[in-house]
């Protein structure tokens, strides 16, 4: 089917009055569930499936419906992210980084509307590289095994040098500490209990939202009150300036560049938008922070990690409906609605069904409008929550963590694992840890010791294997350059400079 014929078609779909509804709605729904910590795209989705399944909604419209809550919950992931410093879930983490320093300046109206806007651009370009190149990036990402995935986990740790702080062993430190809480639980390969002390609340491991929760939210409430104490809390103004055009054009091609990075990431089944991001914010940091502004509220910094994982949320549709293998987390509950509603995805739903995936990809391009026409105008809503007195906030927050944890898993247990991780993150800022490489490693350790695990067990336990292939020794070299060469040249550089004599 000619690409033309197959989006007249899909808009066709998109454009039916209950599918611009749904569409809404699920963008609505989705950017809430964003925003609130802990929620994000696939408790959003996963809620959401069954009831549209039982309200007999047809195919298209139900994965319409569940798709707007996806990238809607993308674009939601940066609220609580810029104006709390509490990221809504993995892939918002990056967006801490420059988006929090902003709103601490004043600009939380200006920060929010330029991630909109981000997202708007990594979203779009996203579903057109879908529409047009998802067959052909479908045979790359297939080539995609154990081997090349732990290689390419390793070079995102590699970029952590770059990403935050300014001394590289305090970052890999975090990183490795991260690495270690995702070893708590049961073994899959071999069932043995790692870490749990008895306690079968921890068999399933630490789940994400007590991590992020503890070690943002309570950190942050113990850092405020901290500075409320001492007299150091000064409440944050509200600049109202908007976003002005040079703002968009200074950002324009680390848009463009993390949002291309981002679908390219996306498209690798497995990898998701918090690499993207991490990548995207780490190669921009790399090219622009020559005045060493990334990290104190840069809008590069801040465009980068939002375009990139809004892309990306759009690459994971690639081998969702190419190849049937789901792209992230999401898609995997996607994936599953397709079977509810026994439609097999593949190379054939293109032809067998395009009212399916032309509907969903025309609403794509729709829902991101829609998303934009929302959040847009909201921003200076939004950026109020900063006004709120910290003597009313701090035990929002705290009930919100709490509310939110106890929600998901109803354990004991797992609030006071959240305090202690909040307790434990609050003297690593102290101690000028940061926790983005901490976070990172995480929720990267678990994928690097299964795809290391697998890629072994293919090779009958010969190491030879993690380098084999052309993809692999790209990734090794970039890995290479990135933590070690650079590095190295960076520092002879700072020393040439101090001592030009020498």
């Amino acid at each position: 089917m000619d690409i033309l014929d197959f989006l007249w078609q899909g808009f066709a779909v998109a454009l039916q009055p209950i599918n611009l509804t749904v569409a809404l709605v699920g963008a609505f729904i989705g950017t809430l569930a964003g925003a609130l910590p802990g929620i994000g795209p696939i408790n959003g989705v996963a809620v959401l499936l069954p009831i549209s399944y039982a309200l007999n909604l047809p195919p298209e419209t139900a994965l319409i419906l569940l798709a707007g809550i996806y990238y809607g919950a993308e674009y939601g992931g940066r609220i609580s992210s810029i104006l709390l410093n509490i990221p809504g879930d993995s892939s918002a983490v990056m967006t801490t980084i420059d988006g929090y320093p902003l709103a601490q300046k004043g600009m939380a109206g200006k920060a929010l509307a330029l991630s909109g806007i981000s997202s708007f651009i990594g979203g779009t370009i996203a579903v057109m590289g879908l529409t047009l190149f998802a067959p052909l990036l479908a045979q790359v990402a297939i080539k995609f095994g154990p081997a090349e995935y732990f290689s390419l986990i390793v070079f995102a740790f590699a970029t952590l040098t770059v990403i935050v702080g300014k001394n590289p062993l305090k970052t890999a430190i975090a990183a490795i500490l991260g690495m270690m809480i995702s070893t708590v639980g049961v073994d899959s390969s071999t069932g043995v209990l790692r870490y749990t002390y008895r306690q079968p609340e921890l068999y399933d491991g630490i789940d994400f939202l007590i991590v992020v929760i503890g070690l943002f939210a309570v950190s942050e409430i113990l850092i405020m009150l901290e500075r409320s104490n001492i007299g150091q809390y000064i409440p944050v103004k509200i600049n109202q300036s908007a976003l002005e055009l040079r703002d968009i054009l200074q950002c324009k091609w680390t848009i463009l560049r993390s949002s291309v990075i981002g679908f390219i990431i996306g498209v690798l089944p497995g990898t998701g938008a918090s690499i993207a991001s991490a990548v995207a914010y780490s190669i921009e940091k790399r090219l622009n922070d020559r005045e060493g502004t990334f990290g104190k509220g840069d809008m590069r910094g801040l465009a980068a990690p939002e375009s990139a994982n809004n892309a990306a949320a759009g690459g994971a549709f690639v081998p969702m409906l190419t190849l049937g293998i789901p792209g992230s987390g999401t898609t995997t509950i996607l994936l599953g609605a397709l079977l509810l509603y026994n439609i097999q995805p593949g190379p054939m739903l293109f032809v067998d069904k395009p009212e399916v995936a032309g509907g969903l990809i025309a609403s794509m391009y729709i829902g991101n409008l829609m998303l934009l026409v929302l959040n847009l105008p909201l921003v200076n809503v939004f950026a109020r929550i900063l006004l709120i007195p910290n003597w009313l906030l701090v035990p929002s927050i705290t009930v919100m963590a709490m509310v939110g944890v106890l929600s998901v898993h109803g354990s004991v247990v797992s609030v006071l694992s959240m305090l202690a991780i909040g307790v434990f993150g609050y003297f690593l800022r102290k101690l000028e840890y940061s926790l983005i490489p901490l976070i990172l490693g995480f929720v990267l350790g678990e994928l690097l010791e299964e795809n290391l695990r697998r890629a072994l067990a293919i090779s009958g336990g010969e190491m030879g294997i993690l380098w084999q292939s052309q993809i692999c020794q790209v990734l090794w070299l970039l890995t290479l350059i990135t933590a070690i060469i650079l590095p190295i040249g960076r520092l002879t550089y700072n020393k040439v400079l101090r001592n030009p004599k020498s």
